[in-house]
């Protein structure tokens, strides 16, 4: 896939205005006021592996639903040891514990979010966790004329209190708690990095969700693709359908977050176009550092990337 957006250089510098409602950071400090009535519940699961310890999690997210989660830990942990809170693709369930053994086996916890609503349809990564709002496809459209309705207001909220989630488990150093992810997942971190001043770091790689504008004029792959839909067939709604999207940007979030991060970008990447995220990346208000795959797409560094980010999370 040849580059298709600005040259490297240009996206060094690229630094487009914050789309951030005057009410930005009232509207979040209030959705995320009303805790959830469910403490997290660690229920152990033999999962036939004898050097990781293995937890079912169930916590309280937006409106006190229940969020499932995997809780792995190196087994017979005898000090609290570092944590990274994963969050899911566009589309992901947790699945199954086994392909999240990279961090246990480096020493580290990791805590893994069921995605409200997502994973119905997929059979090697399966979700736990309906959306009681009844999002169970369409989730970038998904009451995206309000943000008080729109989807991602509940998974933002429940990723805000995954963190809370990890640090209750008593294996778990509250004081080294990182956030990771990968497109939708990396969106998602880069929200929660934004939300919360008390992270050690943030992973956040080939981000989705940031530069809403932008990425749905320039390409007219899946996900962006049903707001381009969505747009077409209610063309009164369009500056609507923008204005709710501007309490979700990454953009908004990267200018409020001050934990050490580490992006990826592929800058051939056609889902999360090059400029969308280097556009988080300068907004990005903490020390951040970021990873250039010139010849990738959307991919980006694939399972290369772990190799510098365990060295990076433990630096």
């Amino acid at each position: 896939m040849p580059l298709f957006d600005l040259p490297l250089d240009d996206l060094r510098s690229y630094r487009p205005a914050v789309p951030s409602p005057d009410d930005f950071d009232e509207f979040w400090k209030a959705t995320l006021a009303a805790p959830g009535p469910l403490s997290p519940v660690f229920t152990p699961v033999d999962a036939g592996l004898p050097l990781v310890d293995v937890f079912d999690v169930t916590f309280a997210g937006f409106g006190g639903h229940p969020i499932r989660s995997w809780l792995l830990l190196p087994a017979g942990t005898a000090e609290p040891v570092p944590c990274v809170v994963q969050y899911l693709g566009y589309g992901r369930g947790r699945g199954e514990p086994y392909p999240w053994l990279t961090w246990p086996a480096a020493g580290h916890a990791t805590l893994v979010m069921d995605s409200r609503g997502q994973g119905s349809a997929s059979a090697e990564h399966a979700g736990a966790t309906p959306d009681p709002h009844g999002a169970t496809h369409g989730m970038l459209t998904h009451g995206i004329l309000d943000p008080a309705t729109y989807y991602y207001r509940r998974l933002y909220t429940d990723a805000v209190r995954a963190v809370d989630a990890a640090r209750a488990h008593p294996a778990v150093d509250p004081d080294r708690v990182l956030v990771a992810g990968v497109s939708q997942g990396g969106g998602v971190a880069l929200a929660v990095a934004g939300l919360r001043s008390d992270l050690a770091g943030a992973l956040i790689d080939v981000p989705f969700l940031c530069h809403f504008r932008r990425a749905v004029e320039l390409v007219d792959t899946e996900p962006y693709a049903e707001i381009t839909r969505f747009c077409a067939a209610n063309r009164h709604q369009v500056e609507r359908v923008f204005a709710t999207l501007s309490y979700f940007d990454g953009l908004a979030f990267a200018a409020r977050a001050t934990a050490r991060a580490l992006f990826s970008v592929g800058l051939m990447d056609q889902v999360c176009p090059p400029s969308t995220v280097y556009a988080a990346f300068n907004a990005y208000a903490g020390p951040a550092e970021i990873t250039v795959h010139p010849f990738n797409g959307h991919e980006g560094g694939a399972a290369t990337r772990l190799r510098d980010q365990i060295a990076w999370a433990t630096s």
